[in-house]
C-alpha cells in the first residue's frame, strides 16, 4: 500500500493566534510539507486544484509537481483533484504528460468534479451538467493519451481533427488515474468502465456510506472483466492530529477544528470522529482505526491524509508529519502487509503500468484487455 499526505491548500487564520499566513507563505509551506514526507519516507504527496480563495492549491497543479519533483528523489505526486469539469481535456492531456517527462514518471493524477460552485460559470460551464462533463471530458483525455490523429466531437468543447496531443506520455504510458468521488456513483462507475483507480475520499463521511460506494465499484470493476472485485484499485482519505497522549491531541486541535471552513458549525469534534475516519489522539489510536478501514474498504492501494488544514501552523504540520513517518506508517506496512491476501494488488506506479502494456494487459475501456481485444 502506498502511505501519503494531501493538501487542500486552504489559507486559514490559526484561531490560536489570530494570524493569517500570506499566499506567499503558504505556498512555500507546501513545498516544505512535501520535501519532509519524502525525508520521512512516505510514499505520496497530493496537492488539490483550486481557482478561488481562500485556497493558493495551484490552479496549474503540474507547476508545483515539477517544482517538487527537482527537490525530491522518491515520493509520488499526484493530485487529490485535477478539475476534469472545468479543466480542457487538451490540456490536461499536454500539462500532465509534460510534468510525467520531467519527473521521470512519478505523477498520477485524481480527477474530480469540485465542490465550488461558483467556478463553473469563470470556465463557461454550468454545475449542473457536472457529471456529464466528468464523463466526456475524461473520454476524450483517455484516447488524448493513447491515440494520434485523433478525431473527435462531442457536447461540452469545440470538435477536434486528425489531432494529437504533444508531448506524448513517457514510454507511452498514460499518468495512472483515479476517479475521486465522495457521493457521486456515476464517477464509481466511470472508474470501473475504464478500469481506473477509485479513490474515496472519505474525510466526510461515515463508513456504511464510504462501503457502500467501495463496493459498487468493485462490483462493477470486475462486472467490467478488468479482474475480480478483489483486484480493484481503491484509495481512502483520512485526517490525523496526533500527541503521545490522546486528551493533549484533542485540547490542542479542538479550536482548529471548531473554526474550521469546512468543519465548524457541525457536529462536535467527538461525534466526528465517532463516524468519519477522522482521528485525534494517539498514534496507536492513528494505527487501530486506519486498519479497521478495510473492514469496509477491503485490501486497498493508497492511503492519504488530511495534515495541513485548518490553520495549523507550519511547524505543528512538519512534527505531524514526522510522527506519522516515524511512528505510524512502518507499523501500518508491516500489519497491511501481514493481514492482505495473497495476490492483492499493488498500488499502480509507472514501471508497473509499463511491464503491464509490454505484456498487452492494458485494460480496455468498458472490458477486456488490450491483447484480448486485439485478437477480437
Amino acid at each position: 500500500m502506498q502511505f501519503g499526505i494531501f493538501s487542500i491548500g486552504d489559507v486559514t487564520t490559526d484561531p490560536t493566534t489570530g494570524r493569517t499566513p500570506t499566499e506567499h507563505e503558504r505556498i512555500r509551506a507546501t513545498v516544505a510539507i512535501a520535501k519532509k514526507a519524502e525525508e520521512v519516507g512516505l510514499d505520496v504527496f497530493a496537492t488539490g486544484q483550486h481557482h478561488n480563495p481562500p485556497f493558493v492549491a495551484p490552479a496549474n497543479p503540474p507547476i508545483l509537481m515539477a517544482h517538487i519533483a527537482a527537490q525530491t528523489e522518491r515520493i509520488r505526486l499526484s493530485t487529490a483533484t485535477t478539475l476534469i469539469t472545468t479543466t480542457d481535456p487538451v490540456r490536461i492531456a499536454e500539462d500532465y504528460a509534460y510534468a510525467q517527462h520531467l519527473t521521470e514518471g512519478r505523477v498520477d493524477l485524481t480527477l474530480g468534479r469540485g465542490n465550488t460552485g461558483p467556478v463553473y460559470p469563470w470556465f463557461g460551464k454550468d454545475i449542473r451538467a457536472g457529471i456529464p462533463l466528468a464523463v466526456e471530458n475524461y473520454a476524450l483525455l483517455h484516447r488524448l493519451w493513447r491515440e494520434t490523429d485523433v478525431d473527435w466531437q462531442g457536447r461540452f468543447r469545440t470538435p477536434l481533427q486528425n489531432f494529437t496531443a504533444t508531448p506524448r506520455p513517457l514510454d507511452d504510458v498514460a499518468p495512472f488515474v483515479w476517479h475521486g468521488s465522495i457521493r457521486s456513483p456515476e464517477i464509481a462507475e466511470q472508474a470501473a468502465y475504464y478500469g481506473d483507480g477509485f479513490f474515496h475520499n472519505n474525510i466526510f463521511w461515515n463508513k456504511e456510506h464510504t462501503g457502500r460506494m467501495v463496493d459498487m465499484y468493485r462490483q462493477r470493476f470486475a462486472d467490467y472483466g478488468h479482474g475480480t472485485a478483489e483486484e480493484a484499485i481503491v484509495g481512502l482519505g483520512g485526517q490525523v492530529f496526533m500527541r503521545p497522549n490522546s486528551q493533549d491531541a484533542i485540547r490542542e486541535f479542538r479550536p482548529y477544528f471548531d473554526n474550521a471552513p469546512v468543519y465548524g458549525g457541525g457536529p462536535s469534534l467527538e461525534d466526528f470522529t465517532k463516524m468519519t475516519p477522522l482521528t485525534v489522539g494517539t498514534p496507536e489510536q492513528v494505527i487501530e482505526k486506519t486498519l479497521s478501514f478495510r473492514e469496509y474498504a477491503g485490501d486497498y492501494q493508497r492511503q492519504l491524509f488530511l495534515i495541513d488544514h485548518a490553520g495549523l501552523p507550519l511547524e505543528t504540520v512538519l512534527e505531524q508529519i514526522e510522527i506519522l513517518g516515524e511512528q505510524v506508517v512502518p507499523v501500518l506496512r508491516q500489519e497491511v502487509a501481514a493481514r492482505a491476501p495473497q495476490g492483492t494488488p499493488e498500488a499502480p506506479t509507472h514501471e508497473s503500468l509499463l511491464r503491464r502494456r509490454q505484456a498487452g494487459l492494458d485494460p480496455v475501456p468498458g472490458g477486456r484487455t488490450a491483447e484480448a481485444a486485439a485478437h477480437g
